[in-house]
């Protein structure tokens, strides 16, 4: 029997729609109303520091410790991942959420402040004042319609706890926004 998850799948077609009968539009719409996450990846390329906001990371295996997050083709940073042999994935908490829209940006303006990012010995961009993050090596790029999905293979974490956690930063419904907990 033959699986459907091993054949490409193809992006949208040029009239608007994809084979599956499904419209972008209305896809994206719906996809708008699940929260995710948010996090920075970044690495070092020929040309300098590349990095962007990832909303679709996520934990893929503990055993290895895997990592995944995607990524569009037509991104500016596309072209630095595909060459890269790591990368660092800052989870951002709600206090980061002007670093989240730098990162939004255009990509020479991602960098442009110097005092917000040093580098590991690695060589990777690591931003000041990130609690969370992880250096993964690029284990498999995988090649999804108009995206290709990262799967990292985790090297390296580092946590700072503290006594009034940070929550986490999340986007929803194209906004930026903080959690807060159900009353007991």
């Amino acid at each position: 029997m033959s699986s459907p998850f091993r054949k490409p799948i193809q992006a949208s077609s040029p009239a608007g729609t994809h084979p599956s009968g499904v419209d972008p539009a209305t896809y994206r719409a719906t996809l708008r109303r699940h929260p995710a996450g948010v996090a920075i990846v970044t690495l070092t390329s020929a040309s300098g520091p590349v990095g962007f906001t990832a909303t679709s990371f996520a934990s893929l295996s503990l055993s290895p410790p895997l990592i995944s997050f995607n990524i569009t083709d037509t991104s500016s940073s596309m072209a630095g991942l595909r060459a890269a042999k790591s990368v660092l994935v800052h989870l951002l908490t709600e206090q980061q959420r002007d670093l989240a829209h730098t990162f939004s940006k255009s990509a020479e303006m991602r960098f442009a402040d110097t005092t917000q990012w040093s580098s590991l010995a690695s060589g990777e961009p690591l931003l000041r004042n990130t609690t969370h993050w992880l250096r993964a090596t690029v284990h498999q790029l995988i090649p999804a319609g108009d995206s290709t999905l990262v799967v990292g293979l985790v090297t390296q974490t580092h946590s700072e706890e503290s006594a009034e956690p940070s929550p986490p930063l999340i986007y929803h419904d194209g906004i930026y926004m903080r959690t807060s907990p159900f009353p007991e």
